[in-house]
């Protein structure tokens, strides 16, 4: 094998070594986390394909980067309804081929709501959650995704892709927690519930 073969390869295990890294960091909430921490692990440390390369489900399984939208000082979240999927969501999306988990939600905050990405006090530029979720409809796939929280002011948050998103909602935790999971991420009432143990 030529040096010039073998340099996407060293580059791609490097990666798939950082991504390990950082699930390796994630403390599980519940039993399902820790099962689907194993899963995204397992999948990470192999060879399958990571990232998507064709909307909406070639390969399968790709990555994904939620970012949770924290008012720190009002104690509300935000949530989008999201067109495609018909449901309440935290904002984020796909992880480009090659590019950091982190550098998806700079990216895709400045898309979808049009301001930075300021990392929270408490988590930083890490996960602090992890889902492996089958999409539903057309296209059906899995998404393997890391939840971060960034920060900011509800009033900082003036406009949002109206081609993805019908409209926005800012939520306390309990408020969040009082919605039918039947129109959330079917995941969304576990993380509130770790969010609020990691920040008591």
């Amino acid at each position: 094998m030529t040096a010039s073969h073998s340099l996407p390869s060293a580059h791609d295990g490097r990666r798939r070594a950082q991504l390990v890294e950082l699930v390796d960091g994630i403390d599980p909430w519940d039993e399902l986390e820790r099962s689907h921490l194993g899963i995204a692990a397992k999948w990470l440390s192999g060879s399958a394909p990571v990232y998507r390369m064709r909307k909406p489900d070639v390969p399968d399984r790709h990555l994904v980067s939620y970012f949770v939208v924290l008012d720190e000082e009002r104690e509300k979240l935000l949530l989008v309804a999201h067109r495609k999927a018909g449901l309440w969501l935290p904002t984020g999306g796909h992880v480009e081929p090659g590019e950091d988990p982190w550098a998806a939600v700079e990216r895709e905050c400045r898309e979808e709501l049009g301001v930075s990405a300021v990392a929270s006090e408490f988590a930083g530029e890490r996960p602090v959650f992890l889902t492996v979720t089958r999409t539903k409809g057309q296209g059906e796939h899995t998404d393997v995704s890391l939840w971060y929280v960034i920060s900011a002011h509800a009033d900082s948050i003036t406009s949002y892709d109206e081609e993805e998103f019908t409209a926005i909602r800012w939520l306390t935790p309990e408020q969040v927690l009082d919605e039918p999971l039947s129109s959330l991420d079917p995941h969304m009432h576990r993380f509130t519930r770790k969010l609020l143990h990691v920040r008591s």
